[in-house]
């Protein structure tokens, strides 16, 4: 009898508690998934969004790629223009001007430099002809002016330290355009530094002595040092050499995709020890594990082998070359990913190295552009998704720019610093 009354009891307590928590009550209301997508709409124009890595120039270099027109990525495989980033509510980018490795002598450093030139100098035409649009940011408060000013604030990078060839007097030339971070390496080693994919292993078994004098230099300039492409060695080699917070412009996390560009758990708790920050990049190998597609690999290795540089191309020969590759895609597709891998990723991060210590880099035009986040227009699925995981808008403040922001004001700070106080 005593079971039976207790048991009513809890009964009772139950059933008020329910009434309390029920939908109906007009004190509380469940989100519908249409309110949800508004709510992460509105935190997604409140917030900085800032964009760290974008192979546009490529473009931009092209006859007649016009950036202040809205390219269809499907027929010309551009994945940015100012109309897409004022779609996706994209208010700040990193453009990089992006060479590829070639010959490591004087006549191949000297074309890596002018091609690099030509391409910085296409960023700040494009700026000049849509200054009513974009501006030039080169500091970190420049991407909040800007977009007060109701303009997307374009940033400068270098992917690859191939174009500072053997010397260090080009950093200064580079920075004085406006250049505010240089990838040290890319999917080949170069003269400053190994990459965690080139096909003949390791060279400097990390960082060169060269190099080491390169990461001292952008320290002094205020230049940020972006480690993704580089070796793990190289990674740890620039951790111990630097004075200054480090970021990675577009990796991931390796334990999450098993993939060597990625990131291991120990070099993210480096990251934040140094006060770095680590890029989420929109690449699909580096998102998602993927089933062997011999057949697509083969087809690619073909078309590349016989393809040239891109800059030596006719406009003719470029569009065939994209749909030869559309060809090979619709053939032998691969396994999409998807947003929900880009946050997978966010999360194990933020686990790893904290909240402060994760941001986003798109590589687009550079192979980034998954389902979901195809291109510019389509940025703002990620924290559409980050709420739906229940990331509030602070959080999503620093992961869409906030922590970028913040190590690139600790380069700059340290840069006055170094310029002034030989002990540091």
């Amino acid at each position: 009898m005593l079971h039976q009354y207790f048991s009513f009891i809890f009964l009772c307590l139950f059933l008020t508690y329910s009434c309390n928590q029920n939908p109906s009550n007009k004190d509380s209301k469940i989100e519908t998934e249409q309110e949800l997508i508004e709510r992460a709409l509105k935190i997604h124009k409140n917030v900085l969004t800032l964009d760290t890595h974008a192979d546009t120039p490529l473009r931009m270099i092209e006859p007649g790629f016009d950036m202040s027109e809205r390219h269809d990525p499907n027929e010309t495989g551009s994945k940015v223009d100012y109309p897409r980033m004022k779609e996706g509510d994209l208010d700040a980018i990193f453009f990089a001007a992006f060479v590829a490795q070639d010959i490591r002598n004087d006549k191949g450093n000297s074309r890596a430099k002018a091609l690099c030139i030509q391409m910085i100098d296409s960023i700040l035409v494009s700026i000049e002809r849509n200054s009513e649009i974009v501006g030039l940011a080169v500091n970190p408060e420049d991407a909040y002016s800007l977009e007060k000013n109701g303009k997307r604030a374009i940033y400068i990078g270098i992917e690859n330290g191939y174009p500072i060839g053997d010397d260090l007097s080009n950093i200064k030339i580079y920075f004085d355009k406006g250049v505010r971070y240089i990838t040290l390496v890319h999917s080949s080693n170069n003269d400053l530094a190994d990459s965690a994919t080139d096909p003949y292993g390791f060279e400097h078994n990390g960082i060169s002595e060269f190099g080491s004098k390169v990461v001292s230099e952008m320290n002094r300039l205020g230049i940020m040092v972006d480690v993704s492409h580089g070796s793990d060695s190289l990674f740890y080699d620039v951790i111990n050499l630097t004075k200054a917070p480090i970021i990675a412009t577009h990796s991931n996390a390796r334990v999450v995709t098993n993939h060597k560009r990625n990131m291991t758990d120990d070099m993210l708790r480096a990251m934040a020890k140094n006060g770095g920050v680590v890029q989420l990049t929109m690449l699909a190998d580096y998102l998602r594990e993927a089933t062997p597609n011999i057949k697509r690999d083969s087809a690619i290795a073909v078309l590349r082998s016989n393809i040239k540089p891109i800059d030596k191309m006719t406009d003719r020969e470029k569009v065939s070359l994209r749909k030869r590759y559309q060809e090979i895609e619709v053939k032998y597709p691969n396994s999409p990913a998807t947003v929900k891998n880009v946050v997978d990723h966010i999360d194990h991060i933020i686990k790893v190295a904290g909240i402060d210590h994760v941001g986003i880099g798109c590589d687009f035009d550079g192979g980034g552009g998954i389902q979901g986040v195809f291109d510019a227009s389509e940025v703002m699925n990620i924290t559409i998704e980050l709420v739906k995981r229940g990331y509030n808008e602070q959080q999503i403040g620093k992961i869409w720019g906030g922590n970028l922001i913040r190590v690139f004001k600790e380069v700059q700070k340290i840069s006055e610093q170094l310029k002034t106080d030989t002990s540091v």
